[in-house]
């Protein structure tokens, strides 16, 4: 950016210089100072996500202390969503103009005033008000945990304090499931609200004791980029909203799906006309739209849309067995173990050279995972997925910090001013990943399980010596119970029916299972493709050594 600095420049050693405007600076911290550093990075990672993940893990408890429907219910982990997309789209010129210290004093006493407020206006309006205003401050935590975890490692180690900075936000989910039942013994929904906000204020505490040291700000803030935002900010919360609803609602029953999505291709097809005309856009078009950033996008949406298998495919296979977060807590201990086994192989073994080779590592274990799975039945406890599950959270945790990278390297190609789009782009794929993996693989899985239910429906005839035997053992049940014989046998059928359904139900989530994993093998097979092509495109531009001793 050639923009001159706000204020002056301190007198920095080229160690100490930050990266970009935006960034702060790197001075030599003590040993204790950087672990104040690392423990507040810490705090600020898990709060970011702990709050979105304590509603989504407890959601029907929500749902039933607030009298909410299903569709209103799924509204409030899609009301942060719609808002977290795109609020990278400010949030990073913010920065760079007004500074880190400015971003992190308005950004946390929001996020912590709103949650508060919530522990007393208890309706609905609210509660989706308090998670829209939680997704924008989510991408202020995240970003203040990346810029705390960097100033606890020494600038030669960068790239390791990226990854684990970077993973510390994914620590939310299994902590969350292994909180839950604890902070809901103490009093109900409410104490969940009570928890986030007590971590905004521990963070608002935090930030204010240890500051970020300073960096340069610079002004890139244009009045066209209003006009970006507010077409691009609706457009993907309207696309967020239907990927969210779609399975809920069903994607052909309700016609405000169909008008959203024409209303969101039209509102990203206007920002997108709008940036490709300006001299200096918000967002670089042309570099979006080249080949290899795109397939980057797909590849970085695809691996998130295969982890998809974790938090719908086993946690919701084992929810419709009845499985409650106080059952499922063992199985996201082991999910929180393998997350820190990835990202902590991923610091260790962090280089250029193993960044594919990390990339590709983390697609295997996804496809590993998903068909240790697919046999999966009604018996199936959640010990009996404690492997498959060690992998694919160890493949979540080993992917994030060598796709990043691959990413800044090539924004950084082009210069400072490309790295919004990058940022952007890659929350967006995160995001749309995440949302879609459990709206499509969902959306299967259904079709699945009315398919199964009536192929098994169509089996069962009541004059079968066995099938009658059945009725007569599930109504055996309800014997001291229902004394009219009519009733038990209605019973017996109902139960039988139940069966029927838990068993199709079963064997979709095993559709699921073996698609993903097939899926896995693909992404495999086209990374790999990519990676031999280029391979042999460096090795074929590559100087030849007689040529480069006649040149020398």
């Amino acid at each position: 950016m050639g923009s001159a600095p706000l204020e002056p420049v301190p007198n920095w050693s080229d160690d100490e210089k930050p990266s970009m405007p935006g960034s702060p600076s790197t001075p030599n911290h003590s040993v204790p100072v950087r672990l104040a550093y690392g423990a507040i990075a810490l705090l600020l990672g898990i709060t970011g996500g702990l709050g979105n993940a304590l509603v989504s893990a407890n959601l029907p408890n929500i749902q039933g202390q607030l009298g909410l429907t299903p569709v209103e219910g799924a509204w409030l982990p899609a009301a942060y969503l719609m808002v977290n997309v795109s609020a990278n789209l400010v949030l990073f010129k913010f920065r760079q103009q007004f500074g880190l210290r400015r971003f992190a004093e308005i950004g946390l006493p929001l996020y912590a005033l709103v949650t508060f407020l919530h522990l007393f206006v208890e309706s609905y309006p609210m509660a989706l008000f308090v998670r829209a205003v939680s997704g924008f401050a989510a991408g202020t935590i995240s970003t203040l945990s990346t810029m705390y975890i960097l100033q606890a490692f020494p600038k030669a180690k960068l790239g390791q304090g990226l990854v684990i900075g970077l993973g510390i936000s994914q620590l939310a989910t299994p902590l969350a499931w292994l909180l839950s039942p604890a902070l809901l013994d103490l009093g109900e929904w409410r104490t969940l609200y009570l928890f986030e906000s007590g971590l905004a204020l521990c963070c608002l505490a935090c930030v204010v004791v240890l500051k970020l040291p300073p960096g340069i700000r610079i002004k890139v803030f244009e009045k066209l980029d209003l006009l970006t935002f507010a077409l691009l900010a609706p457009g993907l919360a309207l696309l967020a909203a239907v990927l969210a609803q779609g399975r809920t609602q069903w994607w052909t029953s309700q016609n405000w799906i169909a008008y959203a999505l024409i209303a969101a291709i039209v509102l990203v097809t206007l920002a997108i006309i709008v940036e490709h005309r300006r001299a200096n856009p918000l967002l670089q078009i042309r570099w979006l739209g080249t080949l290899s950033t795109i397939r980057f996008a797909i590849g970085a949406m695809g691996i998130r849309f295969l982890l998809s298998e974790q938090t719908y495919g086993a946690t919701g296979f084992l929810r419709t067995l009845g499985m409650g977060p106080d059952q499922l807590q063992p199985l996201y201990a082991v999910m929180l173990a393998g997350l820190i086994f990835g990202i902590g192989g991923s610091a260790l073994t962090f280089n250029q050279k193993a960044v594919m080779p990390q990339i590709l590592l983390s697609i295997v274990l996804i496809a590993i995972g998903s068909f240790l799975d697919w046999n999966a039945t009604s018996l199936t406890r959640p010990h009996d997925m404690f492997v498959s599950q060690f992998l694919l959270s160890t493949a979540a945790g080993l992917f994030m910090g060598p796709l990043l990278l691959v990413g800044v390297m090539s924004a950084l190609k082009n210069g400072p001013s490309y790295m919004v789009s990058f940022v952007v782009l890659f929350t967006i794929s995160q995001s749309f990943g995440g949302l879609a993996g459990p709206a499509i693989l969902g959306t299967i899985q259904q079709y699945r399980e009315h398919e199964y239910s009536a192929t098994i429906n169509a089996g069962v005839d009541p004059t079968s010596g066995i099938v009658a035997q059945r009725l007569q053992l599930q109504g055996q049940v309800y014997g001291r119970i229902v004394t009219d014989p009519v009733l038990r046998q209605a019973q017996g059928i109902a139960q039988l029916s139940q069966a029927a359904t838990r068993e199709a139900n079963v064997r979709a989530f095993d559709d699921i299972f073996l698609l993903n994993g097939i899926m896995a093998l693909v992404f495999l097979a086209w990374s790999l493709f990519h990676v031999v092509r280029l391979a042999l495109a460096a090795r074929r531009d590559a100087p030849q050594p007689a040529a480069a001793a006649a040149t020398s």
